[in-house]
């Protein structure tokens, strides 16, 4: 039996240490095209499955220049069907722009494709800016993040065997069922950043994850606040958490920090409203220095990321999984390319991915 290399790189023993998994954006490079971004990701899917990490999930994300994952649950049949055994979903679904019913259906329907090997994380988050939120949500009367909560619940029964029932004020009843013959569930998993995210979770009994690669703060009490409330189900006895994480991983520290360069500098344009744009190459982000406030906010967000070389990436992350005491950790490989490499695949990212699980 193939050793976990997710459990090889984070140092521990098998029975102790949480799995690696990857959370991709499908990003988008300068001159890269979109067909090109979505094969770099499939290539890095394949990778993941190869190299046994235990999940891959695609974001949700819109009108974004660097960022072609727009639809996870396409994005999330095309790895299915490229892959053999690890698990893939959505990281997450932001259930605001979308009714719930699709959502179950979606879902339903990719746990047919790979039974036993979907999940469907949920966030409440829009994605995008507000003119994109107004585009994509349904209704102008009453706010679908005010229902976010009702929309979980619907969503859970509508993928199980049961399915949802709607109650007729004139009497009788009708039911909903996601897919009409289901033989399993997608694993759903409940995304945020916010106390009120961690204690939504605990209360469905749902098991959790904290999106720690673009909102630190707040992790420690979002965990402290999920475990002490946790309401155990059949399905979810004990609570169940992972954290994300941004990690670039090179043979040399020299490269990996040049790897991170242009991803950093992405995160600082965002934070300082700066216009997007597809994402740099190392070459064009080594070649135009930061102004000030750029670079003081790269060096914020440098702080908080893993970037280093495989062992030295790899001793941080067991570290950070031991003090958050989670079971997983899902990293998001955020190396940057240079020029002079192929537009269909990846290789910084890949290479983060194979240093990690060879260690």
């Amino acid at each position: 039996m193939r050793s976990d290399p997710s459990r090889l790189a984070l140092g521990m023993s098998e029975s102790t240490i949480p799995a690696l998994s990857v959370l991709d954006l499908v990003p988008v490079r300068t001159g890269q095209s979109s067909v090109q971004a979505v094969a770099a990701s499939m290539a890095l899917a394949r990778t993941a499955d190869d190299l046994g990490y235990r999940r891959y999930w695609f974001a949700e994300h819109h009108n974004m220049p660097a960022v072609a994952s727009t639809a996870p649950p396409v994005l999330i049949a095309a790895a299915a069907s490229q892959t053999s055994r690890i698990r893939v979903g959505s990281g997450g679904v932001m259930l605001p722009n979308h009714a719930p019913l699709i959502v179950a259906e979606q879902f339903a329907a990719l746990e047919a494709i790979a039974p036993g090997r979907v999940d469907l994380g949920i966030g409440r988050a829009p994605g995008s800016d507000p003119v994109i939120t107004q585009l994509l949500r349904r209704s102008g009367t009453t706010s679908e993040v005010d229902q976010f909560p009702q929309h979980i619940t619907d969503i859970l029964r509508l993928v199980s065997d049961e399915g949802a029932t709607v109650r007729f004020t004139g009497g009788g009843e009708y039911v909903v069922n996601a897919t009409p013959a289901a033989t399993g569930v997608p694993e759903v998993w409940l995304l945020g950043s916010s106390d009120y995210s961690a204690a939504l979770a605990a209360a469905y009994g749902l098991p959790y994850v904290f999106a720690n690669h673009f909102a630190g703060d707040g992790l420690e009490r979002a965990m402290e606040l999920y475990r002490s409330q946790f309401q155990a189900t059949e399905q979810n006895p004990t609570p169940r958490t992972f954290i994300t994480a941004n990690v670039v991983a090179a043979d040399t520290q020299e490269e990996a920090d040049e790897r991170a360069l242009p991803q950093l500098r992405q995160f600082a344009r965002l934070r300082t409203n700066k216009p997007m744009r597809s994402l740099e190459t190392v070459d064009e982000a080594l070649a135009a220095p930061s102004d000030p406030l750029e670079q003081s906010m790269i060096d914020q967000n440098r702080a908080r990321w893993f970037v280093g070389t495989g062992p030295d990436v790899a001793a941080r992350l067991r570290d950070f999984a031991a003090h958050h005491d989670v079971d997983e950790v899902m990293i998001s490989p955020s190396a940057g390319s240079y020029a002079s490499e192929p537009l269909d695949v990846s290789p910084g990212r890949a290479r983060t991915l194979e240093l990690l699980a060879a260690i």
